[in-house]
């Protein structure tokens, strides 16, 4: 029988780059020198070898820092603050020491981010299930469920190394069991493809007649004879080289010619043999000694020499079934088994959630939870049928929670949010949708960031396969998703969670004080540690590489950044970016999660959510930031809601409100803004639409002066944050239209109830207020669309007048002009532009179909620039501006003077 071989998986790190990363399912390769010379001692060392090579080792290591710059950012941007710039210096020191201990225990960074691999429940071949979970503190490991009678002593890690390594990674082997009347497979490397190709390989056909189509097909006609007869090749060579009596001892063995002559002589031999006798290559030199290796091949016999393939692939072809293992053999954990690890401690016997759980379910009596086994059979499990949409050069995302999606009282599911919202989002216009809450977690009411299991997807909304449909679905109406990831905190429930995981305190998180949030009660990851790293960053990649994830929202990073989580006045200086209240730790996870994610998934999209601002959030990591694609701008939506509430509408700010919305002008086109905050939409806060109609609404006599009030505020909010921002937008789920109602998730305060957790979706298909502001929020959608609002340069603002309250800025060819007068109107109001020409109104926020007066008559829609200065420019418009509206002109023509 053919022995079957199979290429190793080897990879050894260069030394000058910090990150090696080796694409999948492509054999590697291991190269050996040509020439190794054998030194016993390092006495006998040559000296000018080891100067060689310490000259070839800082070669490499000054190769590695090529292009790399720790305190890069601070130099393009003329930014000059030794304390932080030094420390920017130790940090990338710091990073260097990480990978190199990281390259100590694993391959490369692919490997390190790739844990979901090997840990948690998976299914091996050989008919069996592998478990294996980090628990340093255990004493003692086993598996419990319903497959076992949930008896600790059935499914436990052996003794020994084993069983367990110096790490605390335990590892337990789940043998699928025999049926009765079945025998064990005669080869013990026997697989079964019943997870991938369930049909394929239940033919029948025997492992015998694989063999033989195997060799029949492979080897030439006679070929065979070699296999059969392992010394007739040697004996035959040497027979041709040294004759039929050719010597017998190393005695009688005479100095062996070279090879070149060698060659020569046979050539000289057979020079009158017929070419069909002789080989369809040959060696050439052309008189020049360097060219002896220079070989000349046939193509055709080339062709034919690299379309050989061995035995190996038609084994993997022709492997047993799922129907041949069905039959064989009963599954050790049946899909859909519920289980639980547990673990002898010294504080006593526990029972935890796995933490690479896929799937998790609260128990129905309210008791400890439990993780289900899933490992749906191939006819059940998700075939994904979209590809990737491309990234597109401007974010409109629209963001969503799947409980609250639904128009009922009641938890909606991941079904029902691809029936009735996805066509929403993609009739409005966005190109993103953002999910929060997607991840399990205890708690209802907590929206979903006090997350238990970071692996597995909420079972409140659907299992793994319905949400796989979701991103397909998505992804097939064009539409990129994006996951809101809680990396920053974890649930402080030890029967759930990852705390006291395995009895001890410092397992995933901090002991003491470090190890819990100032005041959400939630715990701290230890960024440190190697192996919490090891499962955070194989969590991004998890969610990216089984679920087709496009991009993460990074919540909350002021909690993690500083020991303080954030909560702490802030000046802007930047020696509060880098005193005793910094955790180093957790930003060099964010520069790996970074640098991880771009490198094995080039078109990931990381978004940060830092209140604080921390420098360098959006810059390259090999110029000391930290690698983010955009970063949230949480002022614009506080700069709103203060403005709404507490100030009156003639005392409004221009110039604060430029000045918020255009953020750090050095990141300001990697700024993602959004004019209402989380605390309205998700956690019991007033909407804007809530606080500008109050009761209006649902009284039938209500004030109209209110209504168009509140319906321009609205759109004039949300036109300039749209238009002045940065390259990205995003929404909340319902606020297009004005949703009338705060968002609050049922708890104890309100007796449990839903009647605030849903979307009245109902309001934009009849006529009204919130049917106009959802077709003013479609245009707004398509403005970008055609023209490319956001991808353009960033605004020039050229006009801002708080005594008239009129804001005017160009983008690009486009003119944005504001009213934000209560009561002002102007009949010829003056801004000034740079080309001379002619200039269309494209988007009028005061037009009736807008819930607007229609004010504007259509023969003032084109307008002709005056050559006149005004604002610092050649020429200006004179434009009609009832008060409370905005205008968009597009340059159309362009005069010659």
């Amino acid at each position: 029988m053919n022995s079957l071989s199979f290429q190793p998986k080897v990879s050894l790190h260069p030394n000058n780059s910090f990150f090696l990363f080796q694409p999948r399912n492509i054999p590697r390769r291991i190269t050996f020198p040509r020439k190794i010379k054998v030194v016993c001692s390092a006495t006998e060392r040559p000296k000018q070898q080891k100067q060689q090579q310490q000259s070839k080792r800082k070669k490499n290591v000054k190769d590695g820092e090529k292009g790399i710059d720790p305190v890069g950012f601070l130099t393009k941007n003329g930014i000059s603050h030794k304390q932080f710039a030094q420390f920017l210096r130790e940090r990338h020191k710091s990073l260097k020491d990480l990978i190199d201990e990281i390259f100590n225990r694993h391959i490369n960074l692919q490997e390190m981010s790739s844990g979901f691999e090997i840990l948690g429940m998976h299914r091996h071949p050989e008919h069996r299930v592998d478990y294996m979970e980090w628990a340093p503190g255990a004493r003692y490991c086993a598996l419990v469920g319903d497959f076992n009678g949930w008896l600790p002593t059935e499914n436990c890690a052996r003794e020994g190394h084993l069983g367990h390594d110096d790490y605390g990674y335990w590892f337990i082997i789940l043998e699928d069991k025999l049926r009765e009347g079945e025998k064990p497979d005669e080869l013990y490397f026997q697989q079964y493809n019943y997870v991938d190709d369930y049909d394929k390989g239940d033919s029948g056909v025997s492992i015998d007649e694989i063999f033989k189509k195997a060799n029949d097909e492979y080897w030439e006609p006679g070929e065979d004879r070699f296999v059969k007869n392992r010394f007739e090749v040697p004996a035959k060579l040497y027979e041709q080289i040294f004759g039929p009596n050719g010597p017998q001892t190393l005695e009688e063995l005479e100095d062996i010619p070279d090879a070149e002559t060698r060659y020569k002589a046979w050539k000289e031999q057979h020079k009158d043999d017929p070419p069909s006798n002789l080989p369809s290559y040959d060696v050439i030199d052309n008189g020049k000694e360097y060219d002896i290796y220079n070989v000349v091949i046939d193509p055709v016999s080339q062709e034919k020499f690299r379309a050989k393939k061995p035995p190996l692939a038609y084994w993997f072809e022709t492997r047993k079934g799922r129907k041949a293992w069905l039959k064989k053999y009963a599954p050790a954990i049946p899909h859909g088994s519920k289980y639980r690890v547990y673990f002898n401690t010294p504080s006593g016997p526990l029972e935890r959630l796995p933490a690479w759980a896929t799937y998790v379910q609260p128990d129905a009596d309210g008791n400890q939870a439990f993780a289900i086994h899933w490992e749906p059979p191939p006819e059940e499990a998700y075939k994904w049928k979209n590809s990737r949409p491309s990234v597109p050069q401007s974010l409109r995302i629209y963001e969503c929670h799947v409980g609250i999606s639904g128009s009922e009282p009641k938890i909606s599911s991941f079904n029902d949010f691809i029936e009735k919202v996805l066509p929403h989002v993609k009739e409005s216009g966005y190109n993103a949708i953002q999910l929060i809450g997607a991840v399990e977690h205890k708690d209802y009411f907590t929206v979903g960031y006090r997350v238990t299991n970071l692996f597995a997807v909420s079972s409140r909304y659907g299992t793994p396969e319905d949400f796989k449909r979701l991103v397909d679905e998505a992804h097939g109406l064009g539409l990129l998703v994006f996951l809101d990831i809680v990396h920053s905190y974890s649930a402080a429930d030890e029967m759930v969670g990852l705390s006291m995981f395995d009895g001890s305190n410092d397992c995933y998180f901090h002991t003491g004080k470090r190890g819990h949030h100032k005041d959400w009660g939630t715990r701290m990851f230890k960024y440190g540690d190697h192996d919490v790293l090891h499962f955070l960053l194989s969590n991004l990649n998890w969610w990216v590489v089984e679920y087709q994830i496009d991009g993460f929202q990074f919540h909350s990073l002021s909690s993690m950044i500083y020991t303080h989580n954030g909560f702490a006045s802030f000046t802007g200086d930047l020696d509060e970016y880098c005193n005793q209240y910094v955790d180093k730790d957790a930003l060099l996870y964010l520069i790996l999660a970074n640098e991880i994610l771009h490198t094995l998934h080039p078109n990931i999209i990381t978004i940060a959510e830092d209140a604080t601002f921390y420098p360098g959030l959006c810059e390259s990591t090999s110029q000391g930031g930290l690698g983010f694609d955009y970063y949230v701008n949480l002022s614009v939506s506080e700069m709103w809601l203060s403005f709404l509430e507490n100030v009156p509408d003639h005392e409004w700010s221009m110039n604060k409100i430029v000045s918020t919305l255009m953020g750090n002008k050095q990141n300001a086109n990697k700024m993602l803004a959004y004019a209402e905050n989380h605390n309205q939409s998700i956690s019991g806060g007033r909407s804007f639409a809530e606080i500008l109609f109050g009761k209006v609404l649902e009284d039938s006599g209500g004030s109209n002066e209110l209504l168009l009030r509140g319906c321009s505020l609205h759109k004039m909010i949300r036109l300039i944050t749209f238009t002045i921002c940065g390259g990205a937008y995003l929404n909340f789920m319902g606020n297009e239209f004005g949703h009338p109602k705060r968002v609050e998730f049922p708890m104890s305060s309100n007796n449990f109830s839903f009647s605030l957790a849903n979307r009245r979706w109902d309001l934009i298909a009849n006529e009204g207020v919130h049917c106009d502001l959802f077709f003013f929020d479609k245009d707004l959608m398509k403005l970008d669309e055609k023209e490319r609002v956001l991808s353009r340069v960033l605004p020039s603002i050229h006009h801002v007048n708080d005594t008239t309250m009129v804001i005017a800025y160009m983008r690009g060819p486009l003119l944005f002009v504001f009213n934000f007068h209560p009561t002002d109107s102007y009949e010829g109001y003056r801004v000034g532009v740079d080309e001379a020409g002619e200039y269309q109104l494209i988007l009028n926020s005061d037009e009736i179909k807008y819930g607007g007066q229609g004010l504007i008559e259509d023969n003032q829609y084109l307008r002709r620039t005056i050559s006149r200065r005004v604002d610092g420019l050649r020429n200006c418009l004179e434009v009609p501006l009832p008060s409370r509206t905005a205008q968009v002109y597009k340059l159309t023509r362009i005069l010659r003077i």
